[in-house]
């Protein structure tokens, strides 16, 4: 009998939780995300999601940035996801909304901030791998 734990996924190889929260922003900072674009900007992130068979766990999508909490698939690495995340968007974006390709010459900035998250804490992980050489 297989017994998964709570809030794990599983594939044919690993059982995995791979908790991503990303915080990117548009180019100079600008307050581009409201209204339609972001309505837009939200499907986008949920469509490139779920092609890469991901979920989204949380998101919101502020004037000047957006958080993303994504349980990530285990064999695609954070820069990939958002790689892909933003790539896509942006060219959805800018072609639907003419006026985001004169405002700015590229959608997104290039960096982002990226924090792993799991179910355990630290000091959990700790506390087993230390009892591990007493079993």
């Amino acid at each position: 009998m297989n017994i998964m734990p709570h809030g794990y996924n599983s594939s044919e190889t690993s059982v995995h939780f791979m908790g991503y929260h990303f915080v990117w922003c548009p180019k100079y900072g600008r307050k581009i995300l409201v209204g339609r674009v972001a309505t837009r900007l939200r499907e986008c992130i949920k469509q490139k999601a779920d092609d890469m068979d991901c979920r989204i766990i949380s998101m919101e999508v502020m004037p000047d940035h957006v958080h993303l909490f994504i349980e990530g698939n285990p064999i695609l690495t954070p820069n990939k996801i958002i790689g892909e995340i933003k790539g896509y968007s942006s060219h959805q974006l800018r072609k639907e909304f003419k006026d985001l390709k004169t405002r700015l010459p590229t959608l997104w900035s290039r960096s982002y901030f990226v924090s792993t998250h799991g179910h355990i804490s630290d000091k959990t992980i700790e506390e087993y791998i230390a009892e591990q050489k007493g079993m």
